[in-house]
């Protein structure tokens, strides 16, 4: 089912430049709404309010777990995450009880104590970056925001992330529309082998790091399988790496839009905390959550839906519903109140979302303290987003490092 009335079609390449003018029209006209998804031509539901999409990610009646519960048009359609890889059994498919046990001890090394020791090696990882965007012929703070996350990922795992690149590679074409069911199963394939030659490297050498934490869960009193422990790491790398690189470089982008932000935050940088919040509620990293799958035939906020019917949690919309925030579509750094779903909700909520905090924390004011002139290197309707039907992040954002009449 499509309709014409839609200002923009659901994840075509105009709705990746901008979806809001679709999710406003969905809110208002269809909040419950049927479409084909593009990929496999799928019948497919996404929800864009904030109280549904708040109940759609904590109702029970719904799970994450395509191989359990999808329909045959869905599983037939190559979309399942990580299809015939272990990645098909990352924590944010699973159910309980493997969850509640897989996350409880991923949790256990996310610790407050953990978090603090983050801060250190962050700094020092973008004063590193800053120096490398300084020295760079053609800058670009999408690659400043690109390494950020991939060393504070890798210091943290304790692994050299050489095959970053190839990595973001990977992730791009595993959720990238219209490729095949074979090209996108590779591309979970390389991330899940990547994961297994990390795993037996750290083996030899185990260290004070989360990686050995994972390690030892396995090999101590084997809480984890193997496939568990490659699904984990395949996990933190795709969560870790184009997350944060989507957040950092957005809030660069939006922080150029709003010059009144920008001053405000440099006068007063101690609003650091809730400009991060603010930042992903207002053009977060997650466009959408994962596909969730009905259990049973069900009715859900009105709408009757079979069983196996997958469905799309629209996070982006729910955090400019007017109804829960007030001037939603305005950038405000200093907004308190309603809490965003920019990290999700309930039993998927952001695994990382600590570290997604403390990295974009750091990195977003460093880059306008070294550089106060930065400015856009090309006109703003050449900066583009990538056609990801998960992710929100550009494609690139040319800079020019001391003000926009630098050449």
């Amino acid at each position: 089912m499509t309709d014409s009335s839609l200002p923009t079609e659901l994840f075509g390449y105009d709705y990746y430049q901008n979806p809001y003018p679709a999710f406003q029209w969905l809110r208002e006209n269809s909040p419950v709404h049927e479409f084909r998804f593009p990929v496999g031509d799928v019948r497919t539901w996404i929800v864009s309010r904030f109280d549904d999409v708040h109940a759609l990610l904590g109702d029970p009646r719904f799970s994450n777990d395509a191989e359990a519960y999808a329909s045959q048009e869905f599983l037939d359609s190559g979309m399942v995450l990580g299809a015939d890889t272990v990645v098909s059994r990352i924590l944010t498919v699973l159910d309980p009880p493997d969850h509640t046990r897989v996350r409880k001890l991923a949790m256990g090394a996310f610790t407050p104590r953990r978090v603090a020791q983050w801060k250190e090696p962050t700094a020092r990882i973008v004063a590193s970056a800053l120096d490398r965007l300084e020295k760079s012929e053609n800058p670009d703070a999408v690659e400043y925001a690109s390494a950020i996350p991939a060393e504070v990922i890798g210091e943290i795992l304790g692994i050299p992330l050489d095959r970053y690149n190839d990595m973001l590679d990977a992730i791009d074409r595993a959720f990238r529309p219209g490729d095949d069911k074979d090209a996108i199963s590779r591309a979970f394939e390389e991330i899940a082998e990547y994961g297994r030659d990390l795993i037996r490297e750290k083996r030899k050498s185990p260290g004070d790091d989360l990686m050995t934490v994972f390690i030892q869960a396995r090999d101590g009193d084997d809480r984890l399988n193997e496939d568990e422990l490659v699904a984990m790491l395949a996990l933190m790398i795709m969560a870790g790496l184009d997350t944060t690189r989507n957040l950092i470089g957005s809030a660069i982008l939006h922080l150029l839009d709003h010059s009144g932000q920008r001053r405000r935050l440099a006068e007063q940088p101690e609003l650091m905390p809730s400009a991060v919040e603010e930042f992903l509620r207002y053009d977060g990293a997650l466009t959408v959550g994962l596909f969730r799958f009905a259990k049973e035939d069900m009715e859900f906020a009105g709408t009757p839906l079979p069983a196996g019917a997958p469905i799309v949690a629209a996070l982006q919309s729910a955090n400019r519903d007017p109804e829960r925030f007030t001037d939603p579509d305005r950038l405000d750094i200093t907004r308190n109140g309603p809490r965003h779903l920019g990290l999700g909700h309930g039993l998927h909520n952001c695994l990382g979302a600590a570290l997604a905090r403390v990295e974009a924390g750091i990195a977003i004011p460093a880059v306008f303290e070294r550089f106060p002139n930065l400015a856009l290197a090309v006109p703003r309707n050449e900066i583009t987003y990538s056609e990801n039907w998960l992710l929100r992040g550009l494609t690139a954002l040319p800079v020019h490092l001391y003000g926009a009449d630098t050449r």
